[in-house]
Order: structure tokens, then C-alpha cells, then sequence
């Protein structure tokens, strides 16, 4: 959605719409990759619960500081980003989690994977906008939180066993 007031960031119209649309899966992936991580924080369960219970608040701390540049860029550009459950759960690319234990190694997993899916599509839409949208901060934006899920992954895997 555009906003009211004109903005001129140098970026034709349809590419800022294009890199919107991008921005607001990322964004709605971040919130749903937020909640699940806050549900490991609260639920995790087992022997190792305490350092668990404190490394998953450190990464959905993280994440909640990624939902906010990612919500900032889309508003830098010239539209209003999505705020919504709904709109998030019609946006994202991940799904919510299933599970009968709560054990911090299937959160780990799964929680890993969920990096992982997010990384791919940063890629995609990297390579999209730079052969595409020629837009280079949001290239150099996305290759940011590329670097950052790629070091939360690298957490992630160095617990498992």
C-alpha cells in the first residue's frame, strides 16, 4: 500500500512496489520465526532448560530487532507495512509448529530450518533485485540479514548433537 505523501527514493514505482512485496514475506517470515523461537524460550522443557531458555531469549531479541528494520525499509521506500496476524499469516513462507515434546533439540531443528528457508529466500531476492531492481540498499540490506540468520543458524547447529 502507498503511502499519501510522495516519497522519491530514485526507484521506479513498480520496482519499489516489487521490492515491497519481497519485504513484507521477509517481514512476515521474521514474525513468525520471532514467535516460534519466544514459544522454544517459554516452553522448552529438559535438563538443559536454563541455558536454553536463555539462548532462545537472546535470538528472539534478535529477531525482534529484525521485524523492526525490516517494517523501517518498507516505510523508507514509500509504503505502509504489513501489521497484521493475518497479513503475516497469509505472507510467510514458514509454518507453525507441530510438536508433542518440548525438548530443545526439536526446537533447535526446527527452528534451524526455518533460518535455513529464510537464507534461501534472502538469496532469491538478492539475485532478483540485483539482475532486476538494480536497488542497492536493498540489496545491501537483505545481504545484512542474510549475514545475521546465517550466524543465528551457526548457533542453532552448534547446539545440536
Amino acid at each position: 500500500m502507498k503511502t499519501e505523501i510522495e516519497i522519491e527514493v530514485a526507484i521506479e514505482e513498480t520496482h519499489t512496489q516489487l521490492i515491497t512485496n519481497d519485504l513484507a514475506k521477509i517481514l512476515a517470515d521474521e514474525f513468525v520465526l520471532s514467535t516460534k523461537t519466544r514459544n522454544a524460550h517459554w516452553n522448552v522443557t529438559g535438563s538443559d532448560f536454563y541455558d536454553k531458555h536463555i539462548f532462545f531469549e537472546i535470538q528472539f531479541g534478535e529477531l525482534d530487532a529484525i521485524i523492526d528494520t525490516v517494517a523501517e525499509r518498507i516505510r523508507k521506500i514509500g509504503h505502509f507495512a504489513p501489521a497484521s496476524l493475518k497479513s503475516f499469516l497469509e505472507l510467510t513462507q514458514l509454518t507453525e509448529m507441530s510438536r508433542e515434546k518440548n525438548d530443545s533439540q526439536g526446537f533447535i531443528k526446527e527452528l534451524l530450518f526455518d533460518h535455513n528457508t529464510i537464507i534461501f529466500k534472502l538469496r532469491e531476492y538478492i539475485h532478483c533485485a540485483n539482475e532486476n531492481l538494480k536497488d542497492v540498499a536493498t540489496i545491501d540490506f537483505m545481504t545484512q540479514l542474510l549475514g545475521k540468520h546465517e550466524k543465528m543458524a551457526w548457533f542453532l547447529r552448534s547446539h545440536l548433537q
